[in-house]
């Protein structure tokens, strides 16, 4: 890790505090204040919403019964969610116990989204669907306005919504989409619901919210002192290519020279259509990747990898386990991070801080200079000896040490050495140094040796 030239970290729970919060909601075509009900839209508008957040969700609420605050279980960003729900008047149990769940289908981390069908009567199924903000309402051929009424989604229109959005991305909020069809009960294969598509065309969009996920503290002043040790940091997320950017700004892994510069700020999707000479030459150039899929991390890392990079990778989901795998270095979570992310990593950051990777960086650095200084050590008292032995040995015809008395110095010059360089502790000085790389003697010789062993706990 003291070796490493490059990170490639995730933004939320890394870089972020993970702590999410809505802080703007654009419902029926109306930006309202997230804090306030929706008294002001119809009650169809309101009801349909409120369905598609108690349905379409994996986290739960728990409703005390003596009357104190609700409890709300879940990811951070389904929390942040069903937490506005009920501050707009969302009854979770009613609202899941009026209707029936037919068909789930999980978020999915390439289409960003996920759906679920709920059966509201005896006659219709209400599909709803919740994911990225921009992949939603391409998907969308009418809006809900404010009266419950529904109208075609025109150009007009729809730039209007993506103006939104982009507002929402440019001031670093992560901004997820509703959007809902109905289908008639007889057009459900009941017989086989596992196997049924939802549609996912012709949607109707009910509304947007933008969630703020705080930057954690000292981020900025860390990616800054890995800049300075000469360690890029690179942003790699599945969030919008405007909110990874202002993310980006806020913790100094871009600032306005980079922008003006030579690096790039790309897509998932435009660095994965590229052939493998380009994403090689891509690769070196991107600070952030927006919109990305676990196979785009990989790729990233395979391409960094193959232009001499040592490349370390932050992660904490499942899906990451195949870039932390593939890194030299891999760095799972370890209070979000699944076990399989950790079993596939290399170092296990406990209090899952990015701050916590630089003393890492810090650590490695001490080791190798510890190694270095024991060699050179080594060297200096060995050859000494040796010369000594030899010099004496051809002008008097005697040596001053014997084998035993040159065993004995070894071992004792060995031993003390040893223990005052290995328990030497690191310097800040050791971050002004820039990384040794890829191909330095000393590293490959001590990679070939420390990959023996791959649990590390920090």
């Amino acid at each position: 890790m003291g070796s490493a030239t490059t990170i490639c970290s995730d933004k939320t729970g890394t870089l972020t505090l993970n702590k999410m919060t809505v802080v703007e909601a654009y419902l029926s075509g109306t930006k309202l204040n997230p804090c306030h009900n929706t008294g002001m839209i119809s009650s169809s508008v309101a009801s349909l919403l409120v369905e598609g957040i108690a349905q379409n969700t994996a986290g739960a609420v728990f409703s005390p019964e003596d009357g104190g605050a609700a409890e709300v279980a879940g990811s951070p960003t389904e929390k942040a969610i069903l937490s506005w729900g009920l501050k707009i008047g969302m009854n979770f149990n009613d609202v899941r116990s009026k209707s029936s769940v037919l068909r789930v289908l999980p978020f999915n981390s390439v289409k960003k989204c996920g759906g679920v069908a709920v059966q509201v009567s005896d006659a219709y199924v209400h599909i709803h669907w919740k994911g990225a903000a921009e992949l939603v309402l391409a998907s969308c051929k009418s809006w809900l306005s404010i009266d419950g009424s529904v109208h075609p989604m025109s150009f007009d229109k729809y730039n209007e919504v993506k103006r939104s959005i982009d507002d929402m991305a440019m001031s670093s909020l992560r901004c997820i989409a509703f959007a809902y069809c109905t289908c008639e009960l007889t057009m459900v294969p009941r017989e086989d619901l596992d196997k049924w598509q939802l549609p996912e065309d012709n949607l109707t969009l009910l509304g947007m919210v933008g969630i703020k996920d705080p930057c954690r503290p000292g981020v900025r002043d860390a990616v800054q002192l890995c800049s300075a040790a000469g360690v890029k940091v690179r942003m790699v997320t599945g969030d919008n290519v405007e909110t990874a950017k202002a993310i980006a700004f806020e913790c100094g892994i871009l600032n306005s020279k980079d922008v003006a510069s030579k690096t790039i700020i790309i897509e998932g999707k435009v660095f994965r259509e590229m052939s493998e000479t380009a994403r090689e030459e891509v690769a070196v150039k991107i600070t952030v990747m927006g919109r990305s899929s676990p196979n785009d991390k990989l790729l990233l890392v395979q391409a960094l990898k193959r232009k001499g990079h040592v490349v370390a990778v932050t992660g904490d989901g499942t899906n990451d386990a195949p870039a932390l795998h593939e890194a030299d270095i891999g760095l799972s979570m370890g209070i979000s991070g699944t076990e399989v992310a950790k079993e596939s990593s290399d170092i296990i950051i406990l209090d899952d801080d990015f701050t916590s990777v630089v003393k890492v960086v810090r650590w490695g650095r001490s080791v190798y200079a510890n190694i270095q200084k024991f060699i050179q050590f080594q060297l200096t008292v060995n050859v000494a000896a040796l010369v000594i032995n030899v010099v004496a040995a051809v002008s008097s015809g005697a040596v001053p040490l014997n084998a035993v008395e040159l065993l004995w110095v070894n071992l004792i010059m060995d031993t003390l050495g040893a223990l005052a360089l290995a328990t030497e502790p690191p310097t800040d000085n050791l971050m002004k140094r820039h990384p040794v790389g890829r191909r330095n003697l000393l590293l490959q010789i001590s990679c070939g040796e420390t990959c023996l062993s791959r649990s590390l706990v920090v």
